[in-house]
């Protein structure tokens, strides 16, 4: 993904009311099925305009901003100095370069809302978020259910059309993850139908 997808939506990202609503009952599922703790690094997967790390950041220590977007990073950064932790922001497509090496075991905890259906092979995703994992750390990944395809209505780089619960409870499994678990977190109302959104928590 080279391409920004979200050049043109990223000043706009944040009008929409149901998207909104939609990050903030999946960072209300995260708080309530993660301990978090002031101590905590936290890593943002696709954190976008940072919808979902403003809603976590006044529970942990600092969050880690990984988005391959610059224009959506553009966005986050002016949010910098009202979050309520310490905040780093990377502009990287963590599905090309592997900053395993520089950050293996830097994080307590990896979030992400509605961003692996832009990821090609979830299995090596998974596995990358194992690695970024200190011992014991968890991860809070929030995307659709399977749908028919319409959920989007423009270009974004969509790679699934949501994922089945058993599907991706597997890949996360078979990356080494631990007590993997799966529940309601949101869904999305759009003119032609009712969208489900899971959160899947698992520890490494």
């Amino acid at each position: 993904m080279n391409k920004d997808y979200f050049k043109e939506k990223a000043k706009v990202y944040e009008k929409d009311v149901k998207r909104v609503t939609n990050v903030e009952n999946i960072a209300n599922a995260i708080i309530e099925t993660i301990n978090l703790d002031s101590n905590m690094h936290l890593m943002d997967f696709g954190s976008g305009t940072g919808l979902l790390l403003e809603r976590i950041a006044p529970f942990v220590r600092k969050i880690t901003a990984i988005d391959i977007s610059k224009s959506m990073n553009e966005q986050l950064s002016k949010k910098r100095n009202t979050l309520g932790c310490e905040l780093d922001i990377i502009d990287v497509d963590l599905t090309l370069i592997d900053i395993t090496e520089k950050f293996k075991g830097a994080f307590d905890g990896i979030i992400s809302s509605m961003t692996m259906h832009h990821v090609k092979d979830i299995s090596a995703m998974f596995a990358k978020f194992h690695k970024l994992l200190n011992d014991d750390g968890v991860i809070a990944i929030a995307d659709l259910d399977s749908e028919d395809g319409n959920f989007h209505s423009e270009d974004t780089g969509v790679f699934h059309c949501g994922f089945d619960r058993s599907v991706i409870t597997k890949a996360a499994q078979d990356a080494g993850f631990r007590d993997v678990a799966v529940v309601d977190a949101s869904a999305v109302q759009k003119p032609h139908g009712q969208y489900p959104v899971f959160l899947l928590t698992a520890k490494k």
